[in-house]
């Protein structure tokens, strides 16, 4: 087994209030022309609100999941959830890589937050590193 250090996938970019799978493993294509990977090892997630006002970000990794489902984030699998202000950065980081093998997949949900805006411009742009099997 070999590992290739990588930014898992080019910057991706949620506009508006949406819930998007951005990574499904063995399905979604790396960057950096690693290719399909049926092993990857997330390390931190870059998140990025470019938009007007404030915006609560969740992440889920999803098990066993084929293809990536729009609009598809099951409490139980949220590991992340934060308010982020516009022109802010923020990252996850886990003291430990996230193992995710065939279908399991990435999913982030931009939603307003509760209290200080709407949601309506919002767009946020992750950035998702680790390292796959080659």
């Amino acid at each position: 087994m070999a590992l290739k250090k990588t930014q898992l996938l080019d910057i991706v970019s949620v506009t508006g209030i949406a819930t998007v799978g951005i990574l499904t493993v063995g399905v979604t294509s790396t960057a950096g022309g690693v290719g399909i990977a049926s092993t990857t090892y997330m390390k931190n997630i870059i998140m990025h609100n470019t938009g007007l006002g404030t915006a609560r970000v969740s992440l889920y990794i999803n098990p066993n999941t084929t293809p990536v489902i729009t609009g598809y984030g099951v409490t139980a699998n949220r590991f992340l959830r934060i308010d982020i202000a516009p022109n802010e950065t923020t990252f996850f980081e886990s003291t430990y890589p996230i193992v995710m093998t065939h279908h399991d997949s990435l999913t982030v949900e931009v939603q307003p937050p509760d209290v200080g805006g709407t949601g309506i411009g919002s767009a946020v742009n992750f950035i998702v590193n680790g390292d796959t099997d080659v």
